[in-house]
């Protein structure tokens, strides 16, 4: 089954910046050759559920091998089983409505 997340991961106790973080993340995302957009609170990604949770697990044990005691994430995930889309579907779906406003 495809599935689409919102993952956001925080990691706990390293100090304000996070960035060092989220791109080790983006490699581990980048590995699997999962679909994904990285966003400025969170990262789309999207794939066969096993794999996009595979990843999931992989960022927390990445992080934590790399000294983060703690990590806090939040995740929304999406399903469907009626037709074959994607985020980005949605997003060029959504952007038609505007143009078609303009127009």
């Amino acid at each position: 089954m495809i599935v689409s997340i919102d993952l956001t991961i925080v990691p706990l106790g390293i100090g304000n910046s996070i960035s060092r973080y989220i791109a080790i993340c983006k490699s581990e995302i980048e590995k699997r050759g999962l679909d994904y957009e990285l966003g400025p609170n969170g990262t789309a990604i999207e794939g066969e559920w096993d794999d996009v949770f595979d990843c999931v697990r992989a960022c927390h044990e990445t992080l934590h091998s790399k000294g983060v005691i703690r990590i806090f994430s939040t995740l929304k995930l999406n399903t469907r089983i009626d037709k074959k889309t994607s985020f980005r579907n949605k997003v060029e779906r959504v952007n038609s409505f505007l143009s078609d406003q303009n127009a």
